[in-house]
């Protein structure tokens, strides 16, 4: 018998057999071969990739299982193992080598379907990914209760899917050229993404311009902005929620050209230990007076007590690593600088003004409602802040002011009224201090005003707001004033200035990166919609 006709039969015979008896047939080989005082070299190869395959296999059906608290079981044939709660399960159906075939999702009354991205997460053995979106998947049923009250809750939460369908997908005017950053922009909900395959819904509300454009030129090193997962969560109240559409049929719409809802007392409804949240991925700092506003929409107190902080502070912690963090918080003022193009800029924040109580705010991770109503108002307030945070963000780096360099601005950014921050600067040619006042009015109103002695450009105002409104970004849109201030004065007396790759080396700066920024770098510092919608200053 030739050896391909040997492995054959040996195929042919395992092949129906249980994965348990393969395995203890496979560990009495392997122990005879331990006793073996010269065991043979191809065995001891093969002893080796099976102890390979049974890691797999066991690593697969124990790390996955534990961090989402599911029961598992395996089919009596050991070709797939299971996943259960109380209101769906997840099959892993495994090939005939212990590799994963397959991996089907089913939900409550629904037939399993299967989900690419799980089964990908578990061909490439990243058990720990499998099991935060394992939590997501849980988080849907996150509540106390029988089978019974979790059935109404998933039922509820079906029905605020389809009234929150009906809104995306509204008409409206489009305002950005780009549909897709129009739709999370703009959209009534933001972009709208319904449950599938085993993912909650979720909804992107904001993303920067510099995410965009870094999307564009090099696709996977930008963020998808901030995105909020619709779950429900347990309640210590009851709370009534909707066991049917509450959007009249055929819809009808009020002055802004949202839906009108139809009064509570007409929608049939259950009192449950739950509510809906919007789970905000990354969380969001966010001020006292916006965490106000969200209560008095929902008409629902968060149950955990929020720790209050300054909000600059919370957006730093948010931009910087946990190490660069944590050696810079207990100074009074911080300092950094960005490198917008080859330009340096220094930016202070005085750690005083910033702890007043209209600056002060808390890290957001989840806000609780109650009915599809209260959604656009959520969104539009989170857009809020993410405008405001993004702008502050911008002038943050993981790098510290260093001695010895030469910086083309020197700004301080402090808090004026509510929602409104200043910018004071000088230039290196000027004796004087001029003063940007930036006023966040909403998520699509940001109005700038200069202050400077000896200039005058009533124009001057619009073009900043335009400019900051499309760059998200203080460091750029200093650079264009820094730019257009000295296109309207007369030419002065040349000035000398050391250029950055002229600048001695100084430890922990980078002037490499700076002088041959990679095309990357380039693109996160140009942080705009598109340069051809952009005053020539900008670009």
């Amino acid at each position: 018998m030739d050896f391909k006709t040997y492995m054959s039969d040996l195929y042919s015979k395992y092949a129906e057999k249980p994965w348990s008896e393969t395995f203890q047939l496979v560990r009495r080989c392997m122990d005879k071969t331990r006793t073996d005082p010269k065991p043979c070299e191809p065995v001891m190869r093969c002893q080796q990739k099976l102890n390979e395959a049974l890691n797999d296999v066991f690593s697969l059906t124990g790390c996955i299982t534990v961090p989402t608290r599911l029961g598992s079981h395996r089919s009596p044939t050991e070709t797939a193992c299971y996943l259960t709660a109380d209101l769906f399960y997840l099959e892993v159906l495994l090939l005939p080598g212990g590799g994963v075939q397959d991996v089907k999702v089913a939900q409550h009354g629904e037939a399993p379907e299967s989900n690419s991205a799980l089964c990908q997460l578990l061909r490439m053995k990243k058990f720990k990914e499998f099991s935060v979106k394992l939590d997501d998947l849980a988080s849907l049923y996150n509540i106390p209760g029988d089978s019974d009250t979790k059935i109404k809750v998933y039922a509820s939460l079906q029905h605020l899917q389809k009234d929150l369908l009906k809104i995306s997908n509204l008409p409206r005017r489009l305002i950005e050229s780009d549909v897709h950053v129009d739709m999370v922009l703009n959209g009534r909900i933001g972009n709208f993404v319904p449950c599938r395959e085993g993912n909650p819904m979720s909804i992107q509300y904001y993303i920067r311009p510099s995410d965009v454009l870094m999307e564009m030129f090099c696709p996977g090193e930008g963020s998808r902005g901030q995105v909020a997962m619709v779950v429900v969560g347990a309640s210590s109240t009851t709370h009534m929620l909707q066991m049917e559409s509450h959007i009249l049929t055929p819809p009808q719409f009020d002055s802004l050209g949202f839906p009108v809802f139809r009064p509570m007392s007409e929608v049939k409804t259950e009192s449950l230990p739950a509510f809906f949240l919007l789970k905000l991925q990354p969380p969001v700092p966010t001020l006292n007076s916006f965490i106000q506003q969200m209560n008095q929409i929902t008409d629902v107190t968060p149950e955990a007590d929020l720790q209050v902080e300054p909000l600059f502070q919370l957006i730093k912690q948010l931009s910087l690593t946990e190490k660069t963090c944590e050696s810079m918080c207990d100074e009074e003022d911080s300092h950094f600088h960005t490198l917008p193009d080859a330009e340096l800029h220094s930016y202070v924040f005085g750690g005083a003004e910033w702890k007043c109580d209209l600056w002060k705010g808390a890290l957001i991770h989840a806000v609780p409602f109650t009915h599809p109503a209260h959604v656009p108002a959520l969104l539009e307030l989170l857009r809020h802040q993410s405008v405001i945070n993004a702008l502050l963000a911008s002038c943050i780096t993981r790098h510290e002011q260093q001695p010895g360099l030469t910086y083309e601005l020197n700004c301080e950014v402090l808090p004026e009224s509510a929602f409104s921050f200043s910018v004071t600067f000088s230039l290196l040619d000027s004796d004087s201090l001029a003063v940007l006042l930036v006023s966040v009015l909403d998520c699509r109103q940001v109005k700038c005003r200069l202050l400077m002695a000896d200039l005058v450009d009533p124009s001057l105002d619009d073009y900043i707001s335009r400019v900051l409104t499309r760059c998200m970004s203080i460091p750029i849109t200093m650079r264009a004033i820094r730019r257009r201030i000295a296109s309207l004065r007369p030419p002065a007396p040349h000035h000398y200035v050391m250029s950055v790759a002229a600048a001695p080396a100084v430890d922990g700066a980078n002037t490499d990166a700076v002088a041959n920024p990679s095309p990357c770098a380039s693109m996160s510092v140009y942080s705009h919609w598109g340069t051809s919608s952009l005053p020539a200053e900008l670009i």
